[in-house]
Parts: C-alpha cells; structure tokens; sequence
C-alpha cells in the first residue's frame, strides 16, 4: 500500500503538491505506515489508514475519469493528507497494535491537526518558480486545508466547514463510501449468521 502511495504521489503534475506529498512521506512516512484510521468502525488497525488511504487513491483515480473536470491532483494530494492528524491521534507505537491516547489527539482532534501539520509542511517548501503557477500557490494551499476541513462533510459529523469545491465534495463521497465498505465487508467475518445469507 505504501509503494502504490507513494507512487501515485510521484506522478502529480502539480510541483507544489507534489512537493507537500514528498515532504509528508518522507517525514511521518513511519507513522503513516503504522496509524489505524480509527479506534472502531472502520480501519481500526495497525496500518489502517494507510490501506483506507491506498483504497481511496484508487476510488479517486476512477471518479476523476467519469469526472474529468475535476483538478486530479488537488484530489488525490487531499486524499493523501485528509486524515493526516490521526498520525497522532490514532497512532500505536513502533512495536505493539495498542492505539494509546496522546493530549493533542484528544484535545485538538484529527482535522485541527491536520491543518495544522499541512500548514507547517507548506511553509518548508521550496518556493522558487511557482510565482507564476496557476490557481496561486496561496489558493492550492487554502483548497487542500479546505479538503481537510470539510472531508466529514456535515457539520454535525465534525467538519468546521460543509464542501464547497467539486473536490471537496468528491473527496467526502470517496472517503465515506470506502469507510462503509470496509465496515460492512469486515462485518461478514466478525457478526454471527442469523439465518442463511443474513448476518446480524
């Protein structure tokens, strides 16, 4: 899942978001390896995100096809970076599967700190001869926070900000629909047979 990730990363056209996807890999690449997407419902193992992040890549590439005019790299860099903060929120350590609590998880939540760790990132980015790619490299950063902010895609379901984008909106679809998935097909293995074909 790794190598597909990171392949994928390698081959946006964008430099700027190229360059963010590079620079997250390479910093938080173990993390990013090792965090569960979740604590329950879905994903909720070693590694988890990292396979709900490589199935999403794969959605993304599909809808963008049906989709054309959708900005392809802004959408698959989102998918990359939209559950970044789990990296401390959902994280076990570097040996063991337990997923302990850390105080800025708790406190700030996943897409606070995603937010935060984008923003970070952007700012170390080598600048120099973007000055003239457009949209503005300001706008491409403010879309890819606004795809974190909103990727929940309801208020009540924790995002600051309901999608305003085409990309917005296919990045909550894709990360729903994948979420679900990954429930319903988990649950086969898990929840007993209440009569034939009917699990409970």
């Amino acid at each position: 899942d790794f190598d597909l990730v990171s392949q994928r990363m390698g081959r946006l056209s964008d430099p700027r978001l190229r360059a963010l996807a590079g620079a997250f890999l390479t910093e938080f690449g173990s993390r990013f390896r090792r965090a569960a997407a979740a604590r329950q419902n879905h994903h909720a193992f070693r590694g988890g995100l990292l396979r709900h992040t490589a199935q999403m890549i794969k959605s993304a590439e599909a809808i963008c096809v049906a989709y054309p005019a959708l900005n392809r790299d802004l959408l698959l860099a989102g998918v990359l970076i939209h559950d970044c903060g789990k990296l401390w929120e959902m994280c076990p350590p570097e040996t063991g599967f337990e997923i302990p609590r850390e105080l800025r998880g708790e406190l700030l939540g996943h897409i606070s700190i995603g937010i935060e760790v984008v923003n970070t990132l952007w700012r170390k980015l080598p600048s120099e001869g973007w000055k003239d790619l457009l949209p503005s490299t300001e706008e491409v950063r403010l879309h890819l926070l606004h795809l974190i902010a909103s990727h929940h895609g309801e208020l009540q379901f924790g995002s600051p900000v309901e999608p305003k984008t085409p990309e917005a909106i296919a990045l909550h679809f894709i990360d729903n629909l994948d979420a679900k998935l990954e429930m319903i097909l988990s649950s086969y293995g898990r929840q007993p047979e209440i009569a034939p074909n009917i699990f409970e």
